[in-house]
């Protein structure tokens, strides 16, 4: 039987494989590479609007994240038998992505038909208040509206997606934002 590893310190192993990493290390590697992926997104942004402009940097990520939820929310689905037409996949899916990690946040499956996300703390939000140029705006209403109406119809294209609670916060206590994700199925 092969021993697992919590780390790759010690000698070079020609036959190393990712499956020989303990659950702990898995974790923690899951969770670096996820905060990689999240300042990777933000220095490609930036390096793009210092060479092209905001308008251009914006209109690129957008593209990119619009197809990149799809691509995740299918990964989710097939990987991790994710299915359903109804809020609770999409509060799995959020669970699930290596994305959410770098965030806190409360997710309230008040119904199969009902849920709320509340952003507690957000790297992405907090950047953007650090940087002052007032972006948020873009980013956290503009790009995070495709995204999640994105999401909510993967699963339903009857969902709704309701912002509730935007930046600008009011101190650095107050909540990043909140979202609801609502089916009326009386209307279907």
């Amino acid at each position: 039987m092969t021993k697992l590893l919590y780390d790759y310190s010690g000698d070079f192993d020609p036959n190393f494989e990712h499956g020989r990493l303990a659950k702990e290390g898995l974790v923690e590697l899951l969770h670096t590479y996820s905060d990689y992926i999240r300042r990777l997104d933000g220095h490609w942004y930036l390096s793009m609007m210092n060479r092209c402009g905001n308008d251009t940097a914006f209109a690129c990520d957008s593209g990119v994240w619009e197809r990149m939820v799809l691509h995740e929310l299918k990964i989710a689905r097939d990987q991790l038998n994710i299915k359903g037409d109804d809020t609770v996949a999409v509060a799995k899916v959020f669970q699930a992505s290596p994305w959410f990690w770098m965030y806190n946040c409360d997710i309230d499956l008040k119904s199969r038909d009902h849920l709320i996300i509340t952003y507690k703390s957000c790297p992405t939000l907090f950047a953007l208040e650090r940087e002052g140029a007032g972006r948020e705006k873009q980013i956290c209403v503009d790009l995070e509206m495709k995204i999640f109406m994105k999401m909510a119809h993967f699963y339903n294209p009857d969902m709704k997606v309701t912002a509730l609670k935007l930046p600008p916060r009011s101190g650095p206590t107050d909540i990043c934002c909140r979202w609801e994700f609502r089916i009326d199925r009386k209307k279907q």
